[in-house]
């Protein structure tokens, strides 16, 4: 079952969130990810959640999304993201189909 992982990240540093992005998309392209949401418009409806950038992305599972994650190549990026960013991030499970 695919997983879904949703971040909601506040940039201080766009410049070098940007070496962060470049990373990242083709690290992502490699675990079977893809995009589904990347700092578009966002609108609350209800409850006190603030988001600032809203990102989704979907994996193929939870392992890969893990695997991806707890990786090497993405460690190093997170570094870079850690410096220049905060991050409050999520993943679930998606349906079976």
């Amino acid at each position: 079952m695919s997983a879904y992982v949703i971040f909601d990240v506040e940039i201080r540093d766009m410049s070098r969130y940007q070496e962060f992005m470049k990373g990242v998309k083709p690290a992502l392209d490699a675990a079977g990810a893809r995009y589904l949401a990347r700092g578009g418009a966002h609108k609350v409806y209800e409850g006190d959640w603030e988001p600032r950038r809203i990102v989704v992305l979907e994996f193929p599972s939870v392992a890969a999304w893990e695997e991806f994650y707890t990786g090497p190549v993405y460690q190093g990026l997170k570094a870079i993201r850690d410096e220049c960013s905060s991050a409050r991030l999520v993943s679930v499970e998606g349906l079976a189909p």
